[in-house]
């Protein structure tokens, strides 16, 4: 949930995570899109993670920082939000290793420190992808992977805002509201070979591309929900294998 300024004229600030944290982090903790579907589908992919040392690029309030360290994994935390961070330090205790950065800028680790990252939710915040992948290239060992999930292009253009224009790389608003207070949001859609170009670009080669279902465990308590997310795409999702530097 990285907050990344669009440098939008709009009088209101988009993406100000700061400003709702508690009620985002609410909602998303048992929300059907989040609870029952995107994290199930991170932690799927994720597989086997004991005993790996993971990055949580973009954790926000830390719920699959949190689902991984009960996995096994040693956790490191990174947000742009102060705010979320605080409600994460609360989940995962004062010794969680947290920290405000953003991907846009280097990131305080060095190199190869990590078998993993994951990166939920957050890349679409970001209208270049270049610097951010390279960064994470970087801080994962060779052999290691990233996990990331996007907005699928089905949703950014042909239900939020449409453009005729898939190919063109474009900025999109919409609101959230939480508990009646409105969240203006801005993020950023590209075709899918752009978002595969930047990732081999940076030095990863994809070894999975998903479209999943969402928790059986839905069905019953969310079933409108349940039945959307079956019949039609809402996000997509890579696994990377950060290949050698001499590859």
């Amino acid at each position: 949930m990285t907050n990344h300024s669009t440098g939008s004229p709009d009088p209101v600030r988009t993406n100000d995570y700061d400003a709702f944290a508690e009620a985002y982090s609410a909602e998303n903790e048992n929300s059907p899109v989040n609870a029952y579907y995107e994290r199930p589908a991170m932690l799927a992919l994720a597989g086997d993670v004991a005993g790996r040392r993971i990055l949580d690029a973009g954790c926000g309030s830390g719920p699959l920082s949190a689902a991984l360290r009960e996995r096994g994994a040693v956790v490191t935390g990174i947000d742009s939000s102060a705010g979320m961070l605080a409600l994460a330090r609360r989940r995962l205790g004062d010794g969680a290793a947290l920290h405000v950065a953003d991907l846009n800028d280097p990131l305080p680790f060095d190199d190869g420190a990590f078998d993993d990252v994951v990166a939920s939710l957050v890349l679409h915040y970001l209208e270049d992808w270049g610097h951010a992948l390279a960064e994470l290239r970087r801080v994962i060992r060779p052999g290691g992977r990233l996990l990331a999930s996007v907005d699928h292009p089905f949703v950014a253009y042909t239900i939020r805002d449409p453009r005729p224009d898939y190919f063109a790389t474009t900025e999109y608003a919409f609101e959230w509201t939480f508990n009646g207070r409105r969240a203006p949001m801005r993020f950023w859609r590209k075709p899918l070979h752009a978002m595969t170009d930047a990732f081999t670009t940076a030095g990863f080669r994809l070894t999975a591309v998903s479209e999943p279902q969402p928790d059986p465990a839905a069905r019953e308590r969310f079933p409108d929900a349940f039945q959307a997310l079956s019949t039609a795409p809402c996000f997509l999702f890579f696994v990377l294998e950060a290949a050698p530097a001499d590859a």
